[in-house]
Order: structure tokens, then C-alpha cells, then sequence
């Protein structure tokens, strides 16, 4: 028999209503003093997931059917429009190197973790998912997830809440690192490491311009998605429509990039998808279960961490690079291109502002990929 809630799962439009007014109230609470240090996301998320489990909204509607199959999908090339190589490659200098290392101790952490973690029938599953997670970011972990086919919504949110948890974490960690003498003696100080764009004023804003931008960028988006998953079909490719339309908008956005980087605006609806999937994620999920596969996520995504940050500090240290690109790196890999922006801005730290944004965005590009080949691999 199926639990009573308040709103029923099929009142379409009242759930509709609520996961986009929660999405809102998310990007709002993410302004605010408090709200900043939980992140959007993490708040639009914790809606929902307070609603279902007090029985107001249900943990199971065709609703999020529809969130699940078609908004991340729409969302990646929405996100990825931005991801020219050429010029990540050209442009990163030593902070590429250092993210470069760092995606490999992502790499030697999840294989750590997976077998001193034992997280049962779904551990490549989810191994896939967090090294995917600190390879690009967040946007990558539901990315591997479609791909994976990680259904769970209790699990996902259990991992979402671990990973948000021990990020936060790992963030005032680094954001201390240079005030730790005995680590910041050992490495090079470099001046001047790479000059600051003007472009770089305009390419994260996340503004929204005009509605040619805006149309042209969902439409673009939709044949891309159209052509990602007839692709995977025709090839028999189960799950890999994600991966091939993650592909495909990479080499667009690198062959075309004069156009693509015309348009401006794209993260924004793509943004939106996704804060309106998290919530879809947080109504799905049951708060036992993540009692009781939380912790030991957080200690999974803990291990992962530890041997990611030693990794890229020994690699700095080999390779002689600046602490601070190092810093600017690791950021990089764990939250992307957002939040690594950010701290080199907080930091004042203005040289590192361009690399952070193209090393994050070659995360996104390129985390995906390496995480569900690692996952099916560990299979």
C-alpha cells in the first residue's frame, strides 16, 4: 500500500510548483549569509527531502520521472558551451599540471576507498560517482550517476549530504593551507603566474542576456540531447547517451568557439535544471537509510580526499609549482569552476582567476568519463 502524503503523486502541477519554489528559495537562502555556507543546491535539496520524509510531498511521482530522464541531460551542454580546450590547454599553464595530478589522486582515492569501504551491492556504482565528483565537481556527480544508473534516491542523497559535508570541510582546509608555514616553505613562490583576462569579468556572471542567447542555447541543447541518445541507441550503448552528448558539446565548443562563446547566458537555465534535479533527489529520498549509509559515505569521500590533497602536493613540490596554483587546482577538481573562481578572487589571488575557471571547466568536461570508465571497471 502506498504512503499517505498530503499532496498526492499525481498532483502534477502542485509538485511541480513546490520543487521549483524550493529550487527558487535555494538559489535565494544561497545570497545570504547563512545560505552561502551550505550552498544552494545543498538547501534546495534538504527541502525537499524535509517534505517527503514529513509526509507533505511523495518520495515516488512521475514528476520526478520526467526531472530524472530529461533534465540533466539538458542541462550538461547548457553548462559545457564554454569548454573550448584549446584554450584550457594554451591558458592553464602550471595550475593545469597541478589539476592534472589532482584528477589522478582522485583516481588512487576512490580505488583506496572502494576497498577499504565496503558500501555493498552499489559501490562501483557510487565509486564512479564521487571520483567524478573531485575529478570536475558536483555537476559531474549526477552526470556519472545517469550514467552509472545509480536510481537510488536515498542513496544519492545520502551521498550528496557526505559530499557537501566533508567539501565544506576540505575547503576552509585549503583556504588555510598557505598560513601552515611548515607546508607553504616547501614550495616556489612565482609572481605574476598568469595575467588576468578581460573576458573573465563576463564569463562566469551567469547573466541573463537576451532571449535570442537564451533560445538559441536551450534549442542547441535539445539537438545535441536528441542526438546523444539516438546515437547511444543505435549503438546499443546502454546509459551512454550522456557520455556521448558530453563529447559531442566539447568538440562543438572547441571547434566552434567563436560562435559558442557569442552566446551568452547558457549556464543559467542549465543551473536552473540541475537545482531543480537536486530537489527531485531530496523528495526521493528516505531519511533511515541515509542515517544509515551517511557516515560511512563521508568516511568513503574522506579517504578520497586525503590521498587527492597528498597526491597534488607531492606533485607540486616534483614539478615546482606554486602553492597557490596548487590550491587553485585542488578547488578545482572538488568543486569546479564556481568555486575555485571564487577563492582565488577571496584569496586575492587575481592572476589565478583565469586558470581556476579553465581548469574547472576541463572538469567538467573530461570527470564524467573517467569516473563511469573507473566505475564500470571496478564492476
Amino acid at each position: 500500500m502506498e504512503p499517505t502524503t498530503l499532496i498526492n503523486s499525481d498532483n502534477h502541477w502542485m509538485l511541480w510548483g513546490i520543487l521549483f519554489s524550493v529550487t527558487a528559495f535555494g538559489f535565494w537562502a544561497e545570497r545570504t549569509k547563512w545560505g552561502s555556507k551550505l550552498s544552494g543546491m545543498m538547501i534546495t535539496l534538504l527541502g525537499t527531502f524535509i517534505l517527503s520524509n514529513l509526509s507533505i510531498i511523495p518520495n515516488d511521482a512521475p514528476v520526478y520521472d520526467v526531472i530524472w530522464t530529461y533534465f540533466v541531460p539538458l542541462a550538461i551542454p547548457l553548462l559545457l558551451m564554454k569548454a573550448n580546450l584549446k584554450r584550457i590547454i594554451k591558458e592553464a599553464g602550471p595550475t593545469l599540471i597541478a589539476f592534472l595530478f589532482g584528477a589522478l589522486g582522485t583516481v588512487l582515492g576512490t580505488l583506496s576507498a572502494f576497498y577499504l569501504i565496503n558500501l555493498g551491492e552499489d559501490s562501483w556504482r557510487l565509486a564512479g560517482i564521487f571520483a567524478s565528483t573531485y575529478i570536475g565537481g558536483t555537476m559531474n556527480y549526477m552526470a556519472a550517476a545517469e550514467v552509472l544508473q545509480l536510481k537510488s534516491g536515498t542513496l544519492l542523497t545520502a551521498g550528496l549530504a557526505a559530499d557537501n559535508l566533508i567539501m565544506t570541510i576540505y575547503f576552509f582546509l585549503l583556504f588555510a593551507l598557505p598560513s601552515f608555514g611548515f607546508i607553504a616553505n616547501k614550495f616556489i613562490k612565482r609572481e605574476n603566474l598568469i595575467q588576468l583576462s578581460e573576458e573573465i569579468n563576463t564569463s562566469e556572471e551567469r547573466k541573463s542576456d537576451s532571449l535570442l542567447d537564451l533560445s538559441t542555447a536551450i534549442s542547441i541543447s535539445f539537438v545535441i540531447c536528441a542526438i546523444g541518445f539516438a546515437s547511444a541507441e543505435f549503438f546499443g550503448f546502454e546509459g551512454g547517451g550522456v557520455l556521448i552528448l558530453t563529447g559531442l558539446t566539447v568538440v562543438l565548443a572547441t571547434i566552434f568557439h567563436s560562435f559558442f562563446s557569442s552566446i551568452k547566458g547558457s549556464e543559467t537555465p542549465g543551473l536552473l535544471l540541475m537545482q531543480v534535479f537536486f530537489a527531485a533527489i531530496g523528495a526521493s529520498a528516505n531519511i533511515k537509510t541515509v542515517i544509515e549509509v551517511g557516515p560511512l559515505l563521508f568516511v568513503f569521500a574522506a579517504i578520497i580526499l586525503v590521498i587527492h590533497l597528498i597526491t597534488i602536493l607531492i606533485a607540486g613540490k616534483i614539478f615546482k609549482l606554486d602553492l597557490r596554483e596548487i590550491i587553485i587546482a585542488s578547488n578545482a577538481n572538488i568543486g569546479g569552476p564556481t568555486t575555485s573562481a571564487a577563492m582565488a578572487a577571496a584569496r586575492k589571488w587575481d592572476d589565478l582567476v583565469l586558470p581556476a575557471i579553465l581548469c574547472g571547466t576541463l572538469g567538467y568536461s573530461i570527470a564524467t568519463f573517467i569516473g563511469s570508465a573507473l566505475g564500470y571497471w571496478l564492476k
